[in-house]
């Protein structure tokens, strides 16, 4: 039986990486949500893919989300919460406008569709998984980002939440943070200075979807049965440490050597 894999902004980037892997590899029916309904037609032309246009900072669209695809294409199986918004903000110019849709989208969206999905499978006695995308800037705060360093931070902790409360109906709940990923998007563009100063990591190279895409599949699929509530960092060994220091000192003091 093949799955039913519902997955939210999946128009370009870690979204659509996802959609094209499970597509490919467990050739799974897809449900695409995105804002963009162009960019979203294109992906349903590609892999032949339900869509639904929403803007996940309307908490009516969100909260009706899971129920919708659920009716129209059947029972969903995973739910891929990846849709996330970026924008730039020093925080002395932040208005309560632009903090809260950063949190609707980045935080509330995703609480509503997966307390849909796990009202759904415990109506029909199903089960299921959610990986939601969190992001390295969890753990560390960044300049003109405070509204989405504290959603992921956030996001991290439903992530947990839900996942305690969800694992006695059979839903499992947990989460991908990767580090910078290069992905073309309109939604969230950044510089190429930007980019080279956030992507150092030890393993030398800067992630791309289908990294993070094999990891979503990963934990939605049977060999992560026992696993929920975890969060996986797919960020090229950025959160381990820095190659970005000099060595501190070359060679041995007198002290040290006592």
């Amino acid at each position: 039986m093949t799955p039913h894999v519902l997955v939210t902004g999946a128009a370009s980037g870690i979204g659509a990486g996802v959609c094209e892997l499970f597509a490919s590899a467990d050739g799974a029916r897809i449900t695409a949500v995105d804002v963009r309904a162009e960019a979203l037609s294109r992906l349903a032309d590609r892999l032949g893919a339900h869509v639904i246009a929403a803007d996940l900072a309307d908490a009516e669209a969100a909260g009706g989300l899971l129920d919708r695809a659920w009716q129209e294409h059947g029972p969903v199986d995973v739910v891929v919460n990846a849709a996330g918004i970026y924008p730039a903000t020093p925080f002395l110019e932040m208005t309560a406008a632009q903090w809260d849709r950063v949190q609707d989208v980045n935080v509330r969206a995703p609480m509503l569709i997966t307390a849909a999905f796990g009202r759904a499978c415990a109506a029909s006695g199903r089960t299921g998984s959610v990986v939601n995308i969190a992001s390295g800037a969890a753990l560390r705060a960044r300049p003109g980002a405070a509204h989405y360093c504290t959603s992921k931070a956030a996001l991290e902790m439903l992530t947990k939440a839900a996942a305690v409360e969800l694992g006695p109906i059979g839903v499992r709940v947990n989460a991908v943070s990767p580090g910078f990923v290069t992905v073309d998007s309109a939604a969230n563009p950044v510089t190429e200075e930007y980019a080279a100063a956030v992507s150092a990591n030890p393993l030398g190279r800067r992630g791309l979807p289908p990294d993070v895409a094999a990891a979503v599949r990963w934990l939605s699929g049977a060999e992560a049965a026992w696993v929920t509530g975890t969060v996986l960092r797919v960020d090229g060994g950025a959160s381990a440490g820095t190659t970005a220091l000099p060595l501190h000192w070359k060679g041995t003091s007198e002290v040290q050597q006592a």
